[in-house]
């Protein structure tokens, strides 16, 4: 196994690990810089490289997570973006499904386009639902558009045209013709990020990649340069939101691939716990400095979805930016430990609005004015002002406590303690409300299932989070804090193809099929073998199926090889064993039909070794004690403080107790019982 690094930028913290041959680990945390998150990447992996003693020309591999890319669209940075689509269709994208999310409420507003009308052109043309050409393309008409789009400051455009996932001629030859008119202009086209039906969701979809590809162009060929100025020879991978790598160039074709990139990888390396600790149905919980990631784990695989919503309001489907991608299905809240707390209209309000790393929490001494999540745990005694990240920062209690008692306590008469276990309760509240949305919503009852805990907050407020919940055990992972960075390392190259056919399971033309199904193949295969993949490279199949008339559909498999009426037989079995799991019932002798055909082509799985814990006695892990505050003792007590590093295997915590570790900190709240694993994970039973 060679050298091999993964580094994951988030709101606050940018994470680093590196995989020595022998398979040892070596993590790092540093705060992220803005507005180039680029800097804290190099420095930190210059400095964790030279800790190590590793020159930049012994690594073999280097992964990549980001949310660069749902920045970019959260905070509507990019400009001169435009799009081009068939006439009569205009306000696709201000229409869109014309559904209000919450039907009473009267004063919801839907998403904002990410293009203003003004920057969204019509061409002469038309596709019909079969794909044959009713009205061919006007070029003349076409170059009119183009250069009207380009004159009003249009650089990177997205093309959807109607039904051009069955016939792609006329966005090709659109194509073509900017090349002609404006050989400058980055295009997208629908057929190629999202050859699918429903020409709102392609439409957003397309845009989204237009969106944000010159933004991720940059950065990532910035970010490539300078690694390779420092005498890195091998590729940058870069995390999917689907949980598979890819190649940094094809992520400059495809950036709307990468918009969930970092929290995919927590959620991998979740499922990778639960296997190692024989609980294979999860909820992971990544709490950072900027938000929480929830997502459902069910027989070891993440819960996915192929109708992604980005920056949903209140977890309401259809609120967000819809997208035709593969995803692990994420909920994700603005509470972390850099979440805001306010007094406001007589209560403690926390988050969404995020402290970020600059100016970050009070306490970190950067210039910030407004309490935190971090300021509240810290005075409430649950983290060591020496030893944060690892001692490579002092907090402050002083100021941390003074501004919980200036813009929090004093304006709702509350005491300082009072004010501060409020903040930590409030997030938890906010945090607990989020979990039923990826459990119970889902058809899933918490008290069946497990929690993983990472990031650098999530240890903090996991055991909180599972008293609320009655989730009966807690998964605490060694080096929680750097999770996701080496779910960076433990995830497989793989790339996803979906196309639409809508037929009825008795009515499929097998032709057409295996050839559809044999090109998709073939442009899965070359994305892959480009990251130059050693081993065998596995192609898995499904299908998108739902009862003829319904408006909604399950994921069923489909069977490898050449596909044949037996094949078919196959797929109509599962997909009434997947709908009854669903629902509770199926009807056998309801007509299905087949939506959407999907393939995934998956390189090789790495091998990751994760450090196992010291085993044998314990000895000197008790560090001392520190005030910390628990309602169930009636305020501050002398709490025991471990080593996480010096726990032997099989050593039993009874809180209240905190574990300390460089990435982050757990707390064990009273009646609470954690034993160590081989592996260093502390396993809680709540109880």
């Amino acid at each position: 196994m060679p050298y091999r690094v993964g580094f994951d930028v988030g709101g606050t913290f940018t994470d680093f690990v590196l995989q020595s041959p022998a398979g040892e680990l070596v993590t790092a945390k540093r705060l992220t810089t803005y507005p180039d998150p680029s800097e804290a990447c190099l420095d930190g992996l210059d400095e964790l490289l030279m800790r190590a003693g590793v020159a930049w020309a012994d690594l073999a591999q280097a992964v990549h997570g980001t949310t660069l890319g749902s920045n970019v669209v959260i905070e509507r940075k990019a400009r001169g973006v435009g799009l081009l689509t068939t006439r009569g269709f205009r306000d696709v994208l201000i229409i869109g499904r014309e559904k209000r999310y919450q039907v009473y409420d009267l004063q919801i507003e839907k998403p904002a386009p990410l293009i203003p009308r003004r920057l969204i052109g019509e061409v002469t043309e038309r596709v019909l639902a079969d794909g044959s050409v009713r009205t061919p393309l006007d070029e003349a008409d076409a170059r009119r558009a183009i250069r009207e789009l380009v004159a009003r400051g249009v650089r990177t455009l997205a093309v959807c045209l109607l039904h051009a996932y069955l016939n792609p001629e006329h966005e090709r030859r659109l194509a073509a013709l900017v090349a002609e008119e404006t050989p400058g202009v980055a295009v997208t086209l629908s057929h190629e990020v999202s050859p699918t039906f429903r020409e709102y969701e392609r439409t957003s979809t397309a845009v989204v990649n237009a969106y944000v590809m010159t933004a991720v162009a940059e950065y990532l060929r910035g970010l490539q340069a300078a690694m390779r100025a420092r005498g890195y020879r091998g590729r940058l991978f870069v995390m999917q939101s689907s949980g598979g790598i890819a190649t940094a160039e094809a992520m400059e074709r495809y950036p709307v691939r990468m918009i969930e990139s970092g929290p995919a990888a927590g959620a991998l390396m979740a499922a990778a716990y639960g296997e190692l600790t024989g609980y294979r149905d999860l909820i992971a919980f990544d709490m950072g400095g900027t938000t929480a990631k929830l997502a459902l784990i069910e027989k070891g695989r993440p819960f996915t979805t192929t109708a992604f919503e980005l920056h949903r309001v209140n977890y309401a489907p259809g609120s967000g930016l819809p997208m035709n991608i593969q995803a692990i299905d994420l909920v994700e809240i603005g509470a972390g430990g850099g979440s805001i707390a306010r007094a406001r209209l007589g209560v403690i309000a926390v988050g969404p609005e995020s402290a970020s790393s600059m100016p970050g929490p009070v306490c970190y001494g950067r210039g910030g004015q407004e309490p935190t999540v971090t300021d509240a745990n810290l005075v409430l005694g649950y983290l060591n002002p020496d030893y944060f990240a690892g001692g490579s920062m002092r907090l402050q209690p002083g100021a941390a406590a003074r501004a919980i008692e200036e813009r929090v306590a004093r304006p709702l008469g509350l005491g300082l303690e009072d004010a501060a276990w409020g903040i930590h309760a409030i997030v938890n509240t906010n945090m607990e409300l989020a979990t039923r949305v990826v459990s119970i919503e889902r058809g899933r009852d918490p008290r069946d299932l497990t929690l993983v805990a990472f990031g650098g907050s999530g240890p903090v407020h996991g055991c909180r989070l599972a008293q609320a919940l009655g989730i009966p055990r807690v998964i605490l992972p060694a080096a929680a804090g750097v999770t996701a960075a080496i779910g960076l390392l433990a995830a497989e190259v793989k790339f996803d193809v979906a196309r639409t056919y809508v037929r009825r399971i008795d009515a499929l033309d097998l032709e057409r099929l295996n050839r559809m199904y044999a090109e998709m193949a073939a442009q899965a295969l070359e994305i892959v073998r480009e990251s130059a993949v050693a081993g065998e490279v596995t192609v898995v199949r499904s299908a998108d199926a739902r009862y003829l008339g319904q408006g909604y559909e399950l994921a069923v498999p489909v069977p490898g090889g050449v596909l044949d009426a037996t094949s078919f037989q196959a797929i109509r079995s599962a997909f009434d064993e997947v709908y009854a799991a669903r629902y509770g019932y199926s009807s056998p002798a309801e007509p299905v039909e087949i939506v959407t055909w999907k393939l995934s082509a998956v390189g090789g799985t790495p091998r990751i070794a994760l450090p196992k814990g010291p085993s044998g006695a314990d000895e000197g892990s008790l560090k001392g004690t520190r005030r910390a505050y628990f309602p169930e003792a009636r305020g501050y007590i002398d709490c025991p403080v471990y080593d996480r590093y010096t726990l032997a295997a099989r050593t039993s915590l009874t809180g209240p107790a905190i574990v300390e570790e460089r990435e982050s900190t757990t707390v064990l709240p009273p009646g609470v019982a954690a034993t160590v694993d081989d592996y260093a994970n502390l396993v809680v039973q709540v109880g």
